[in-house]
């Protein structure tokens, strides 16, 4: 039994599957497509607010090194992801690359993961949409029903529309196709970056040099938690990470992280690129190096506005800018974050329909979804399936309940997709790649180390949480997967095949 769960799918294979016209996707992206998908992704409400909060509650201006750390964390887990998805150009991100290198069990677990991860994600990116939306519709004198807007202390009932209404907009445009998906990214891109840069220049000359003083605060240690939301590494060592100093910039590492999520979607989009060899490797380091960049700049901005102890927790970026005597700014923020939403909503629910087909296709899921539209060559079947559901959870679901699991799937797919290289490089040597990973096995070991670090700072509720949806998928897959997985049903008749006696024995 153990065989058939780890049986891998070779990468020929799974390349050859791609070119089965009614499961086939159009060929269509290009290295900047992927870099403006990835920008587009990663940069979202992190930006405006993360950066303010961990540098008052963290790291005080160091708060800049944290972005580098964590940006190297990420560079790390991206190299892997480079390689994976230049030599195997096939939709399914991790899943893929976990089924040619690990096996069927693990890849299963692995897009299970991932499914639940960008549908979270997406739900919790319209919800903060929504927020933006009414916040700027507020200030304009507009009012939404109370039963009509957030979930949060609606009462007895509460639908947000808004929310619902922007993935069902985006689900309309996926369905269109990815060509056009990538022209209005590229728009609304285009609109968040010039925000974002606008916010920079204008903070550079507000600066002011004192409130880098101390730019490493001294450290403060923080007591260790006993319940499920504290990190699950006090629970299991007693110890709690500290606060500023130098430990205090590992610590806002590991928060500001998260700002970072979403570099990962670029691979799904391997198979409709038109020369993933080249571009995958391209789209995913430039997006990372880019938004790096951009993060780094905003959190010296914001640190020397206004000193790190002063700066507000809800919209510290946007407070700063008031602070300083400029307040139509924080307009002008809350329209960038409002725009810039959503294209990240968009590329995780591409991501998230990607994965599904990957593994429909497979057999791991109903072969019903595998099929593209005939005209527009996507997958129109799980796209508007998952769009519909994950509408009617951002309009019921309340935000705080949502953003749970996110983080948590990221890093384990980043914990796969590592040890996958390392396994492809022993197993298939012969391969052709047209990207590699340097210093193997080295940057593989210290991306898997970085990733668990970070994990086993999650509060133990979130770990509580991902092993029942585990739990779940490991059900799912024995009573459905297992038996009508593609790859098995091959297997069995090859194997049917070489048992058969020739005709003239059995006469």
């Amino acid at each position: 039994m153990s065989s058939t769960l780890f049986r891998t799918k070779k990468v020929e294979q799974s390349i050859l599957d791609t070119e089965e016209p009614e499961h086939a996707l159009k060929k269509s992206l290009s290295a900047l497509d992927l870099t403006v998908f990835g920008v587009g992704v990663i940069i979202g409400t992190g930006i405006f607010v993360l950066t303010g909060t961990v540098a008052k509650n963290n790291a005080g201006p160091a708060v800049a090194l944290a972005f580098v750390a964590a940006g190297v964390a990420c560079a790390l887990a991206a190299l892997c992801y480079a390689e994976f998805a230049s030599t195997v150009p096939v939709a399914g991100s991790a899943y893929t690359f976990s089924y040619a290198s690990l096996g069927e069990l693990p890849a299963w677990i692995i897009g299970w993961d991932l499914v639940l991860e960008f549908a979270l994600g997406t739900a919790v990116v319209a919800v903060g949409w929504s927020g933006y939306v009414q916040s700027l519709m507020d200030n304009a004198g507009w009012e939404m029903p109370a039963a009509l807007g957030s979930r949060e202390g609606a009462g007895d009932f509460g639908f947000d529309i808004l929310a619902a209404a922007l993935v069902l907009v985006l689900t309309f445009i996926l369905v269109l196709g990815m060509k056009l998906s990538a022209r209005i990214t590229s728009l609304v891109v285009a609109i968040k970056v010039t925000v974002v840069m606008t916010v920079i220049i204008a903070g550079a000359f507000l600066i002011d040099g004192d409130n880098y003083d101390p730019f490493v605060p001294k450290q403060q240690a923080v007591e260790a938690g006993e319940s499920l939301q504290a990190p699950l590494i006090q629970l299991m060592f007693g110890w709690a990470p500290s606060n500023f100093g130098v430990m205090g910039i590992f610590t806002a590492a590991s928060v500001v992280f998260f700002a970072f999520i979403g570099f990962d979607v670029v691979a799904t989009a391997a198979e409709e690129t038109k020369n993933p060899q080249r571009d995958m490797p391209r789209g995913i380091i430039g997006s990372l190096l880019i938004c790096t960049t951009l993060y780094v700049a905003v959190s010296i901005v914001v640190t020397g506005m206004q000193h790190y102890s002063e700066l507000s927790v809800d919209a510290p970026l946007a407070d700063a800018f008031k602070a300083t005597g400029h307040p139509w700014f924080a307009g002008f923020i809350s329209f960038g974050a409002a725009v810039g939403l959503t294209t990240v909503c968009m590329i995780l629910l591409l991501g998230q329909t990607r994965v599904f087909f990957a593994m429909s296709r497979d057999g791991l899921l109903p072969r019903f979804f595998s099929r593209v539209h005939p005209r527009f060559k996507t997958p129109h079947r799980p796209t508007i399936l998952l769009g519909v559901i994950i509408a009617i959870l951002a309009g019921f679901t309340p935000l705080t309940e949502l953003a749970a699991l996110v983080n948590i799937g990221t890093l384990f797919a980043f914990v796969v997709v590592a040890i996958g290289v390392l396994v492809l490089r022993r197993t298939r040597p012969d391969l052709h790649r047209a990207f590699r990973t340097p210093w193997v096995p080295v940057i593989p070991i210290l991306s898997v180390c970085a990733s668990l670090w970070l994990m086993i700072n999650l509060p133990a509720e979130t770990w509580v949480r991902f092993a029942i949806w585990m739990a779940a998928g490991f059900f799912v897959y024995f009573l459905y997967g297992r038996s009508h997985s593609r790859l098995g049903r091959h297997e069995e008749t090859t194997i049917g095949q070489i048992m058969k006696p020739p005709r003239g024995d059995a006469e």
